[in-house]
This record gives structure tokens, C-alpha cells and sequence, in this order.
């Protein structure tokens, strides 16, 4: 609820400080008094346009705070403080603030953090709820009046939301569904030549790497074949080095039992001997192991070539072409079984969307009884506040398919006849400031609406009205601040008398500054303030009397 007002330089406040309670508090003064001045001041904090004939003259600045307790806040609110990264202590209190330049320009604080204005609008819809001369949000805009007919009969919408989810992402899974196949249909021929082509080759994982071995394996043979040609020459025949020296060991083995120094030399010729034809043993080998097969090797580069042709055409690596080939398959496969598939996909989306349908029709069964119940209750307040002549009727019309949603099948608004033989019109479209705002008094005393904002103001509900209509007002307000906090600007003495807090709006001019001031009444302000309501300038006994028993009286 609205706990501090704090106003700095708004028109004819040069400061004021409020505090507010629980319960009902009114608001009097005479005419001019500026008690519209308290409103726009609250209506600027609360995001309204910025108007720089706000700010006092003579001064560059103006200011406003307002500052708000909840036991708990409404998750609404929390979920837009906890998107603006704004934090709020439990238990410390939501301050806003807008500060106002002459020129014009504004800025906006929640809780000292600088926020746009469009914050403090959307805010403002949970903080307080005003009703005035005119109205144009709260009970009037029929964008809420769904919600409030859902509450006023304990309907359960989150059964409805959850079955419009289901049903929802039954039929897009079923989208999805269909155009999967409808596309892989339209490309089954692609599909047919590029897995053709790719089983015509086959290629398997690991195979680029291999085949670009093996062919430099052999284009190295084919390099290295001429110099490996000339030295077989070299060590085949009888005139090869190795010839020579297996010679030249027979001939030394027969002397050399004469002298040792000849035993060494042929030690030696037979590690020559043995090491010469170890060479030769590796360039046979090596030979083998290069010889390279012009053919093969054409083989090699041919495929190679095409297995990375292959790949650039589907734009990905050779040692994926197997798994695009499992792709293409399996994309083939789909058009086969997808047919299978949707006729399941279809029937769990028509069992999705009949449960819906069901759910819904249920919630509109629930409508169509409460809004009868909201009628007849809204009727019985209308003839104490001054509307017997009006009716009210909740409009429960069942919307195209194409508009069914989470909240239903159903628009609803609240309209009425203000006339004998007038058409019922929205809400929105009474034509007297007074009259709308006693009507939505009707409505709200019929809802006995706990779900509103922190803060309910009627500004001159009780304009035209006075006698037992006004004191018809006085009760209903005071019922509906009994477990919350409702703010009345009144001309009527039988309304202020039920405030709980009195507030004097007065306005003072020393000749030269004119100022307005506010007071929290005590009961014997109280009692003089509802005195002057009642008969005007001069303040008799009488009217004082009269105050006494409108306070007794409550």
C-alpha cells in the first residue's frame, strides 16, 4: 500500500510530506483547493506524461517520491523488478521517484536506481488503481474484465492454459512433421542420385589418408626406379663388388694361416663380405618395396580425384561421405515411414485439441453461470447509489477459432443501459464522470475484488449525489478499505465521515505566494472540517451537531 507522498515544487506545493494507512482515508477541501494537484502529482510518480506546467514557478525543478509496503510483493511486480534487476529487501519499502525540469524533461528511480518511465506505467498498474472523472484504466478497460469474471467465479483457468499448451505443441510437432516430409518428398529424387552415386563409389572412413600413402609410396618408386636399375647392375654378375671380394676371401683364407697380420686381413674381408651382401639384401628389398605399378598408381589418383569431388560437391570432408550416405538414407527412410508417423502425430493432436475444447467449454459453462450471479449482484447496489435505472449485463461471447487462446474460448466485457429501452454499451461509454465512478463502485463492491492493486482511488465518486445516496457510497467505501487501502477525494460530509485518516487540502496566499498545504485532521479538525462540508462558509451549531452524529454514526 502507499505509505509516504513526498511532493517538491508541483504547481502550488512547495513541500509536502504525507503519510497514509490502512483502511479508508478521505480527502477534503473547497473547490480549488488543489486537491487535483495530490493526483497529478501521484499520476507523475506513476509514469504519466511529463508536463513542465507542473513545476512551481520560479523554480528549475520539481520532484515527487512515493513510497509503497507490501507484506509480500504481488508476483507481477516482483516479476518486473526481477527483469529490471532491481531488488527489493523483504521487509524495505518500494520507492519510486521522477524528478520534473522546467524544460520539460524527466527522469525515473525505483528504489534509487534510474529506470524509464515506461517502468513506472507498468508498475503503476499493480500499485494503484485510480478511478476518477476520467477513467480509462482499472474496471473500465475491457482487456481485465475476463480476469475479473474469472476470479469473481473461482474459476480454474490453469487447467484451460495447460490443455491449450498441449494442443498447441501437438499440432507444431505435427507442422514440423509434415513439412519434414513434404520437403524430403519434394527432393526424393535428389536424394535417389546422390545416394546412387555415393553407394556406386562406396567410400569408407580412413580411405583418403590410405589412398594418398599408397600413391606416394609409388610415385616415389616410379622417381627412385632408374637409380635402383643401375646399381642391380652393379651388384649382379660375376664383376660386382660382391664377386670381388668373396674372390679375393677365397684366396686369402688359403695363405692366411701364415701370418696372423693375413688371419686379420681376412677377419676383415669377411665382415666386408658379410655387410656387402647385407646391402645387397636391402636394395633387393627396397627394390620390391618401390617397384610401383603404373597402373595402380592411375588407379589411385582416379580414385582420389573422384572421392573428393564427391566431397566438394557435398561441401564436407571425404571421411564424412559415409555418414552423408547414412543421411540420404535415412532421409529416404523418413519418407517411407513418415507417413506412419503423422497419422499418429494427428491423432494425438486431435485427442489434444478435443481435451482442450473440453476444458474450455467447461470454463465457458463457468462464465456464462457467474456472470448471471454478477448481474443480479451488481443490481442490488445500483439503486442505492442513484443507478436504479441502469442495468448491467457481463457480456460472455464465444470468440472464432482463430482467437482461442490459454484464457479460452470466450471475450467478456461488462456493458450497460444507463436508460429504459438504451442499448447496452461498454463500460467505458457513460458519458457522466460521477455516474462511471459510482458504477464501478457497484461492480466493485460486487466483486469484492482482492486481487486489484495495493492502492484503490476514487476521485468525486459522490459528485451529483448527496443525502442517502452519499451515505450508500460512504458504507460501500468504507467496506471495500476494510482489508485494504482505499483513498477518496469526497465534496460529500457522509463520505468523509467514514475515513478512517481525514486529510484538509487547504490553499493559503500571503499576498504575493499562494500555497497549498495539507493537514491530517484530528477528531476535532475532523469535526469542523465535516461541519464546513455541511453548511458551507459559516460553520452554525447545527452543523456541528450534524457532524457529531455522521461520526457517531459510523
Amino acid at each position: 500500500m502507499l505509505t509516504r507522498l513526498a511532493i517538491r515544487n508541483i504547481v502550488l506545493i512547495e513541500a509536502l510530506d504525507l503519510d497514509f494507512g490502512r483502511g479508508l482515508g478521505v480527502l477534503t477541501g473547497e473547490t480549488g483547493a488543489g486537491k487535483s494537484i495530490l493526483l497529478d502529482s501521484l499520476g507523475l510518480v506513476l509514469g504519466n506524461r511529463a508536463d513542465s506546467g507542473l513545476v512551481r514557478a520560479g523554480e528549475n525543478k520539481a520532484s515527487v517520491t512515493a513510497s509503497f509496503d507490501f507484506a509480500t510483493l504481488p508476483p507481477p511486480l516482483a516479476e518486473l523488478l526481477d527483469d529490471a534487476d532491481i531488488e527489493v529487501e523483504e521487509g524495505e519499502p518500494l520507492i519510486l521517484r521522477r524528478q520534473l525540469k522546467a524544460d520539460g524533461k524527466s527522469k525515473a528511480f525505483v528504489n534509487d536506481q534510474s529506470v524509464s518511465v515506461g517502468l513506472l506505467r507498468e508498475m503503476a498498474a499493480h500499485l494503484v488503481e485510480l478511478h476518477g472523472q476520467h477513467d480509462d484504466r482499472g474496471l473500465v478497460n475491457p482487456r481485465g474484465h475476463r480476469a475479473l469474471l474469472d476470479r469473481f467465479a473461482g474459476a480454474d483457468t490453469a487447467r484451460v492454459a495447460q490443455a491449450w499448451s498441449k494442443w498447441r505443441s501437438a499440432e507444431d510437432a505435427l507442422g514440423e512433421a509434415r513439412e519434414a516430409v513434404e520437403t524430403a518428398k519434394a527432393d526424393q529424387d535428389l536424394l535417389l542420385a546422390h545416394l546412387t552415386e555415393l553407394t556406386a563409389l562406396e567410400p569408407q572412413a580412413g580411405e583418403e589418408a590410405r589412398l594418398a600413402e599408397a600413391r606416394a609410396d609409388m610415385q616415389k618408386g616410379e622417381k627412385l626406379s632408374g637409380d635402383l636399375e643401375e646399381l642391380r647392375h652393379i651388384w649382379e654378375g660375376s664383376d660386382s663388388p660382391l664377386a670381388a671380394l668373396r674372390v679375393a676371401a677365397r684366396r686369402l683364407d688359403r695363405i692366411a694361416p701364415e701370418h696372423p697380420l693375413l688371419a686379420e686381413a681376412l677377419g676383415a674381408l669377411d665382415r666386408a663380405v658379410i655387410e656387402a651382401g647385407e646391402a645387397e639384401d636391402k636394395l633387393q628389398a627396397a627394390a620390391e618395396a618401390l617397384v610401383h605399378d603404373p597402373q595402380a598408381l592411375d588407379s589411385a589418383e582416379t580414385r582420389l580425384f573422384e572421392l573428393r569431388a564427391l566431397a566438394r560437391k557435398h561441401r564436407c570432408e571425404v571421411d564424412e561421405l559415409p555418414e552423408k550416405m547414412r543421411e540420404f538414407r535415412a532421409s529416404l527412410d523418413s519418407i517411407e515411414g513418415g507417413e506412419a508417423e503423422l497419422d499418429a502425430l494427428e491423432a494425438a493432436a486431435k485427442e489434444a485439441g478435443a481435451r482442450y475444447r473440453a476444458e474450455a467449454e467447461a470454463l465457458h459453462a463457468n462464465r456464462v453461470a457467474a456472470a448471471l450471479r454478477l448481474d443480479e449482484a451488481v443490481a442490488g447496489e445500483l439503486a442505492p447509489l442513484k443507478l436504479d435505472a441502469a442495468r448491467f449485463r457481463t457480456s460472455v461471447t464465444e470468440l472464432p477459432e482463430e482467437r482461442w487462446g490459454a484464457h479460452g474460448l470466450d471475450a467478456v466485457e461488462f456493458l450497460i443501459s444507463t436508460n429504459p429501452g438504451a442499448d447496452f454499451a461498454p463500460l467505458a461509454k457513460i458519458a457522466s464522470g460521477g455516474e462511471l465512478s459510482r458504477f464501478i463502485l457497484a461492480l466493485k463492491v460486487a466483486l469484492a475484488e482482492k486481487g486489484g492493486a495495493a492502492t484503490i482511488i476514487f476521485d468525486e465518486i459522490d459528485r451529483g449525489v448527496g443525502g442517502a445516496v452519499a451515505s450508500a457510497i460512504g458504507e460501500r467505501l468504507a467496506r471495500l478499505a476494510s482489508d485494504g487501502q482505499l483513498l477518496a477525494v469526497t465534496h460529500s460530509p457522509q463520505v468523509a465521515a467514514r475515513g478512517r485518516t481525514h486529510y484538509m487540502i487547504a490553499k493559503s496566499s500571503d499576498g504575493t505566494v499562494t500555497r497549498t498545504s495539507v493537514a491530517l485532521l484530528d477528531e476535532s479538525g475532523r469535526q469542523e472540517e465535516i461541519a464546513r462540508m455541511l453548511s458551507g462558509a459559516e460553520v452554525t451549531p447545527e452543523a456541528r451537531a450534524q457532524a457529531d452524529r455522521l461520526l457517531e454514526g459510523v
